[in-house]
Order: structure tokens, then sequence, then C-alpha cells
């Protein structure tokens, strides 16, 4: 029980050390750091379709990957998702931004994309579309970090050392799975030919 309870603080421990660093561990601008260049940010919302093909695999992945990451570390913007059944339909990430966007988002956004399952934006926000169809996650995290000027949360010492622990320990499970498997498999294979070997047996005895 020991062992159990050991383990389960340990998937703890890795399921919050994985929001905390990596691809989209950033903080965006707040009304107290922004500037004229880069506004502060309000809220996102990202729609793709369900299925991956199409091009909405990226999305998927960005939803899964970077999106709990920066909800961990700008915990009072809003961020949304839509997924839907159009595979056909646009795949976006829409930026809120207060009062209005970013100067690099002329560049960057999409001027002729509109999603029309993400909210309108108020009066006081000015929103940029990002076309991320076909794009895989971290280009998508690119693309919205040129956009906003978000500061990414570079890893600790400790959290380095506590991610090459992790990695160890999973190429260690990938060595154990495949050598548990291979035994299994041997196992399966001898007692086939024991099978094999009885039924030959048995016809002898016929004979």
């Amino acid at each position: 029980m020991v062992n159990v309870f050991k383990r389960m603080r340990k998937l703890k421990s890795v399921r919050i050390l994985n929001v905390r660093v990596g691809t989209g561990a950033a903080v965006f601008p707040a009304p107290s750091s922004a500037t004229p260049e880069f506004p502060a940010i309000t809220r996102l919302h990202l729609t793709y379709a369900r299925k991956i093909y199409g091009g909405h695999q990226g999305a998927r992945h960005f939803w899964r990957n970077c999106l709990p990451r920066l909800k961990y570390h700008n915990p009072g913007i809003p961020m949304t998702v839509r997924q839907t059944t159009d595979q056909e339909g646009p795949a976006a990430l829409s930026v809120y931004f207060a009062q209005q966007a970013s100067k690099t988002a002329s560049m960057i956004a999409a001027a002729d994309l509109k999603d029309t399952h993400a909210p309108a934006p108020a009066d006081n926000e000015q929103v940029a579309v990002l076309d991320v169809k076909g794009l895989a996650y971290p280009e998508i995290w690119s693309k919205l970090k040129n956009l906003t000027n978000a500061t990414e949360i570079a890893a600790t010492e400790a959290e380095k050392t506590e991610l090459r622990k992790l990695e160890q320990m999973k190429v260690k499970a990938e060595h154990d799975r495949v050598r548990i498997a291979t035994m299994r498999q041997k196992k399966k294979d001898q007692e086939r030919m024991l099978q094999e070997a009885r039924g030959e047996i048995e016809k002898l005895k016929q004979l």
C-alpha cells in the first residue's frame, strides 16, 4: 500500500511539473506591464475540428499541451475552446487585446478569417485571429508568442533535474516493457510448441 501511495504522489508531481514547464509555459502582458506595441491580453479562444485530419491535428495538440500551461501561468485570463464536427472548417486561435491589437497582429493575423464560434469582442477589446490550420503545435505557439510578446518561463535547475530523471524513467520503462513483452511472447511460444508436441504424441498413439 505504501508503494501505491508513493506512485500516486510521484504521478501527481509529474503532472504538475508537466504543466509548469514546456511549450506554452509563459506569461502574457498584463495591464501593469503592457505597452502600446504589445497591449494586455484579455482572453483566448481556440476553435478546431474534433478529428485530427484536414489540418486540425496541431490545434488539438496545442489544446492538450499548451493551453494548460498558459492557463497555469495566466489564471486570470479566460481561455475557451470549441470543438466542431466540421473537418473542412477553420482551425483558428482568437487573441483578444485590451483596447487595441498589437502592432505585430497586422503582419501575423489572418485578416480575412472569421471564427463564428469565438465570442464577439467587447467594446474595450480588439481581436486578432490566427489561422492555425495545418500547423504543428510548436508553430502555433511561436505565432502566438510573437503576436503577444509573451514571456516564456524557463525551467529551474531543480525542474531540469527532475525532467532528466523523468526522461530516464521513461527510457527505462520502455526498456522494461519490451523486455517483459519478449518474455511473455517467449512463454507463449513455448506453450504453443508444447501443445503442438502433445498433439503429435496423441496422433502417434492413435496409429
